[in-house]
């Protein structure tokens, strides 16, 4: 156990932390240069070209410290998003320490408190670690004074590295070993093994990453779930050297993998205590909670016909995300489907882009909605995150809807645009601080919905790319919650039925008036394209007929002739509107996704 290092790396979005693992592993002799690229944990093209680790990784780095001493070093990687926050804090409870990545230039941000707050609740030592010290950008002694002043460290202890041009990273190993403590654990205890991730092989089945706290296990070994009590036979044991390697057995403080032929991912739940089945611990690890969606959305198939590929595909995208959750679902203008629920926007972006990729699936989505809860006059609450599940407006006795604690950081300067755009998105009791000169933090509660479209885009756009963000969900809280309806020729859309509050439905219901207005081709008649709240029309927008000139083979003579013709023309057509259907087409339904990027 003294020669063993558990250790993580946490930072914000393109601090560098990628690049810091990548010069680690080079350092450590583990892979060749010719066997080396960039972003070598990150396994997906995705996570590549987005530079963003979405899928946490594990490797153990074998270290010959200035002592002398052989040290293995397990470098558990976490994701950076705020939706894989419960993944990140699971994995730091695995660690005894972590390094705490600041960029150079940019200092500290709003996911770098985040994530040092974590890193304190677990105990874990923290050592600072400044990034890009090669930058012309690079302002070292001010990113000094924020870690003294926002993060409260000793920026004495702070290493100076350049991750990209492999620079301090020798400083960096040995503080690993220097300050971060050595695991504690004892093998004659009975196994308590913390799941922190798990990831699905074709041939072998569900791969656990895990953390062994106390005890031992080995391959031959019955091991038991106490989340839900499931016993499996273990087939194989192993360490993460950017390939498995086996083990004959896996000791008390090791990091490494299980493979005991699990049929799904979903059935390993990520912070959930494994034991033996033949002598299992008194009690299972500390906070263990199940993943809980907090973004839905409808998933259809642009063709009916694809339906069956569909479900085919998101059943194998599910052996490998177990916090995807989808049910049947289907609507009036879009036929069968599914309903979805994320863990965040960034969760549902990536599961479109690997449906599409990965599957060859040609998918259409519905607006992305939060769970409401609405109590009913009989007493009842009923959790709604599907507009067609509205209960009756009479029935209705209160609304609430889920509200955050949004932290955002920004250089002062932008504090009235950052202002404007969180009040416009119903932000309430800012509270703000300065951590340093020049930079600010405005902390505000809003509501999850007003966020989950494009906030964190637009408040990138204002800040010219200088704030961050961070977000807590904080509970419900009542709201006016009214149902937009929209009309297309008198027929209710159901697929573009939205929750909102009653203060901006109008607004709502304007947008995607007018974008539908540009999607929806002209037909013979004249086509009404109305939002409503309950039988009030509260906006309308109208796509005009195709004109055939009747009267143009009257020339000259009398008026009433015209006339006669174009009341004729009129009759049809309205015969016309009341037996034709209007063909809504499938880009329309993809326009109202982007009603509110303008």
């Amino acid at each position: 156990m003294p020669k063993i290092r558990n250790f993580s790396i946490i930072a914000h979005i393109d601090h560098g932390k990628s690049t810091l693992a990548d010069r680690l592993i080079q350092h450590t002799g583990l892979v060749t240069d010719r066997q080396f690229r960039d972003q070598i944990l990150d396994t997906m093209d995705i996570e590549r070209e987005r530079g963003i680790t979405i899928k946490s990784q594990t490797v153990t780095l074998p270290y010959t410290g200035k002592n002398g001493e052989q040290y293995d070093l397990n470098l558990i990687d976490t994701p950076g998003h705020v939706d894989f926050s419960y993944e990140v804090s699971r994995a730091l409870v695995s660690c005894e320490g972590v390094l705490l990545l600041v960029d150079a230039s940019q200092g500290v941000q709003a996911q770098t408190i985040a994530n040092l707050y974590m890193a304190m609740d677990h105990d874990l030592t923290i050592v600072p670690v400044i990034n890009k010290i090669d930058l012309p950008s690079a302002d070292v002694d001010k990113v000094k004074e924020q870690i003294e002043n926002e993060l409260g460290l000793d920026s004495e202890l702070a290493i100076l590295c350049s991750a990209k041009e492999g620079i301090g990273i020798d400083t960096v190993l040995e503080t690993i070993v220097k300050q971060i403590p050595a695991p504690t654990g004892n093998v004659h205890n009975p196994l308590t093994a913390l799941i922190f991730d798990a990831h699905y092989d074709a041939f072998r089945g569900t791969i656990i990453s895990c953390r062994v706290f106390d005890g031992s296990v080995q391959p031959g070994d019955t091991i038991r779930f106490m989340s839900n009590n499931a016993t499996y036979k273990v087939e194989e044991v192993g360490v993460f050297r950017l390939e498995r390697e086996k083990r004959k057995e896996l000791p008390a403080a090791t990091v490494g993998y299980i493979i005991s032929g699990i049929k799904t991912v979903s059935d390993t739940r990520i912070g959930d205590t494994i034991t033996l089945d033949s002598n299992p611990a008194a009690v299972s690890l500390p906070g263990f909670k199940p993943v809980k969606p907090v973004v839905f959305t409808s998933i259809y198939t642009v063709s009916s016909d694809d339906y069956q590929s569909l479900l085919d595909a998101l059943e194998k995208y599910k052996l490998n995300d177990a916090a995807l959750v989808y049910q049947k679902d289907s609507s009036a203008a879009l036929g069968q489907g599914f309903r979805c629920g994320f863990l965040g926007l960034l969760h549902l972006e990536i599961v479109q882009e690997r449906l599409s990729r990965e599957y060859d699936q040609s998918i259409i989505m519905t607006v992305p909605s939060v769970q409401y809860q609405f109590t009913l006059q009989d007493g009842k609450t009923v959790m709604v995150d599907n507009p067609q599940y509205y209960p009756e407006p009479g029935k209705i006795e209160s609304s609430s809807e889920p509200f955050i604690k949004a932290s955002i950081f920004i250089p002062e300067r932008y504090m009235g645009a950052v202002m404007k755009l969180c009040m416009a998105r119903r932000g309430v009791n800012p509270v703000f601080s300065y951590p340093a000169p020049g930079r600010m933090e405005i902390t505000f509660d809003m509501p999850l919905a007003e966020v989950i479209f494009d906030f964190y885009d637009k408040m990138k756009t204002i800040t010219q790319g200088y704030g961050s963000f961070d977000y807590e969900i904080i509970g419900y809280r009542e709201s006016n919650l009214v149902k937009l309806d929209i009309l297309v020729n008198g027929e209710k859309v159901d697929a573009l039925s939205l929750i909102v509050h009653r203060d901006r439905a109008r607004e709502w219901a304007v947008k995607v008036c007018d974008r539908l207005k540009e999607e929806i081709p002209r037909h013979q008649f004249k086509i009404a394209i109305q939002g409503a709240v309950g039988g009030k029309i509260i906006s309308r927008s109208t796509v005009s007929a195709f004109r055939k000139d009747v009267t143009a083979k009257c020339y000259g003579g009398d008026i009433t002739r015209k006339r006669k013709l174009l009341e004729k023309q009129k009759k049809g057509k309205k015969r016309m509107k009341m037996v034709g259907s209007v063909m809504i087409p499938q880009d329309a339904f993809v326009a109202v996704l982007k009603a509110d990027n303008e």
